[in-house]
């Protein structure tokens, strides 16, 4: 899949270690909480809220949790205000990374997050110096399914996706971010569960990076998937196939 980076594969296993820390319960209450803001409380008119609620359901965040942050996100209860913003930056090996952020103070993070970088050989950059690299993609995943690859790709097509490929176990479908629930709708509609969808950005075009530097990104963006003010990150970088297979 053209522009697809090892780092997804190594970020999807990474994240069930953060599940374990309790970090990803915050990032997806904030998630809520962010959309909800922007676009109202209700998930039948606000496509990004609803993909943020399937998504803190699918990871098991219990649903009091998901409606006290619609609730404080909307004004109907007293919470901390968050601010979206995207940073980004330069890796090691010449690497793009994009993210998003989530934060109650920009100028707070904006620190922290320059200090991770400049300590791992990264430099944090001006808005716009990377994003051009990233292309926005709805993303979805399958992993049950007795279909075969060609007529998965043929529902995909026909229901407005971009392509569909096969990785390790499972089927990764892109769209047009506009269309991510009309192919989710049209999969589910056939009685084939989707395991994730979700919009994402992936890069245009890969850096490869081996042997210290890959080390050194690795350890960035480790750090900056750390950070609770990060809600996503995303690199351009090409890790060795080994580093995917035993992250």
């Amino acid at each position: 899949m053209s522009g697809h980076s090892k780092w997804a594969n190594i970020k999807r296993k990474k994240a069930k270690v953060d599940a374990q820390k309790g970090t990803l319960f915050s990032r997806l209450t904030k998630e809520i909480m962010a959309a909800a803001k922007r676009g109202g409380g209700n998930p039948d008119t606000n496509f990004k809220l609803r993909i943020a609620i399937e998504k803190a359901k699918a990871n098991n965040l219990p649903a009091a949790n998901i409606e006290r942050a619609i609730r404080r996100a909307t004004g109907q209860e007293a919470g901390v205000h968050y601010e979206e913003a995207v940073y980004e930056g330069y890796g090691p090996g010449g690497t793009a990374i994009y993210m998003d952020i989530l934060t109650d103070n920009r100028n707070r993070t904006a620190g922290e997050i320059r200090h991770i970088f400049s300590r791992h050989g990264g430099s944090l950059g001006e808005t716009g110096c990377v994003a051009w690299m990233f292309e926005p993609k709805g993303r979805l995943v399958i992993t049950q399914t007795d279909l075969t690859e060609e007529e998965l790709l043929d529902i995909a097509i026909e229901a407005g996706a971009d392509d569909l490929a096969r990785e390790d176990d499972e089927y990764v479908v892109l769209t047009a971010p506009d269309v991510l629930d009309l192919v989710r709708q049209a999969f589910e509609d056939r009685g084939i569960p989707v395991d994730e969808a979700e919009l994402v950005r992936l890069p245009k075009t890969t850096v490869a990076v081996e042997g210290r530097e890959a080390e050194q990104l690795m350890e960035l963006l480790e750090l900056l998937e750390d950070h609770d003010d990060v809600q996503r990150v995303y690199s351009n970088a090409d890790f060795p196939d080994d580093w995917a297979e035993g992250a």
